[in-house]
């Protein structure tokens, strides 16, 4: 069962996340929370699986809850908003949440998100991955490479590319002439030699680290 926590400080958009949710045999929502201090306070008490975050909010957006909750390696967190603003999407990002959502999307992608961010794996559609290549490529030098990235096989940090630029594994897996299963295990591979959450995270690690175009 995944466990979920609802934070926003409109009462009708909990109740209509919560119906949804509610209504899938695998999902169950824990708490509900008003601003980002209460989500902080719940985190620990609820111990959710996922937050679904929404980010204006009184005495603590959700991007600072975001940032404290993920500080401390806790539930994956899932930004929820009715604004399409690149600020709010690279500031989710860089803030350590695991994607990315509109509240206009259909029920449906709903659920799937948060199925998705709860196994371990990041939510960045392919448009929102263009967002975030322009940028970090925006006027940006080329950093030194990280010491860890020694660490990585020379397919591995080709695969770490290839996810850079909103690939999915599938994609890889046909660009490298390789298994779909050996494309996941690379994948896990590079996450955890890096220390990353998901691949969210390696999208933006290789393009703040200028991995990208090496």
């Amino acid at each position: 069962m995944i466990r979920v926590l609802l934070v926003d400080d409109q009462h009708l958009v909990r109740g209509g996340f919560r119906m949804i949710l509610q209504a899938e045999d695998d999902l169950t929502v824990v708490g509900e929370a008003t601003n980002g201090k209460e989500a902080v306070d719940l985190v620990a008490r609820a111990a959710p699986d996922v937050v679904l975050m929404d980010v204006q909010m009184p005495v603590m957006d959700g991007l600072a809850a975001t940032r404290a909750i993920t500080a401390t390696g806790g539930p994956a967190v899932l930004i929820l908003t009715t604004f399409d603003r690149d600020d709010y999407l690279f500031e989710a990002l860089r803030a350590g949440a695991s994607g990315f959502l509109l509240k206009n999307a259909p029920p449906e992608d709903l659920v799937a998100a948060v199925r998705t961010v709860a196994e371990g794996n990041g939510l960045l559609a392919p448009e929102v991955t263009r967002r975030v290549i322009a940028e970090f490529g925006r006027g940006r030098g080329a950093p030194a490479p990280p010491p860890e990235i020694g660490h990585l096989t020379e397919r591995e940090l080709e695969v770490l590319r290839l996810l850079a630029e909103g690939l999915s594994n599938a994609e890889i897996a046909e660009r490298l002439y390789l298994g779909e299963a050996t494309v996941k295990t690379h994948v896990s591979n590079l996450l955890l030699k890096l220390q990353l959450r998901d691949r969210v995270k390696a999208v933006v690690y290789a393009y703040e680290h200028g991995i990208v175009g090496r």
